[in-house]
């Protein structure tokens, strides 16, 4: 099992920008895709951005697509999620995912076996 603790969640002005980071532990991750979900309140979980394990793939959901980038760093076991231009639409409990076997668009909770615990980010409006 892949452990996740994600990092750098918090309130900011629409406009502005946050770095949100996922430390992973546990057996290898460096072999699976890593994705960043998010729920907003009332609302399904939503996929947002997955990496393939190489990190020469990317993928974006439409809503994020131009904004967020993610990248990862196999050797620190690190996924790291920028996010620039927040919305309010961006409010959100965001999620780091672990072993998924592949990476690409509009990916399911279930295509990830492995959640961290989740951080806020608040963009008010």
């Amino acid at each position: 099992q892949v452990q996740l603790v994600e990092s750098g969640g918090g309130l900011v002005q629409a406009g502005g920008s946050l770095r949100l980071s996922c430390a992973a532990s546990g057996r290898t991750c460096s072999s699976y895709a890593m994705g960043w979900f998010r729920q907003a309140p009332g609302k399904e979980r939503e996929f947002v951005a997955a990496i393939s394990w190489s990190g020469a793939s990317t993928y974006y959901a439409d809503s994020v697509k131009g904004r967020f980038t993610i990248s990862r760093d196999n050797a620190k076991k690190t996924v790291v999620l920028q996010m620039n231009s927040l919305k309010p639409e961006d409010t959100a409990v965001y999620y780091c995912a672990g072993e998924g076997i592949v990476a690409g668009q509009n990916l399911e909770s279930a295509d990830f076996g492995s959640w961290g615990q989740g951080t806020q980010v608040t963009v008010p409006s």
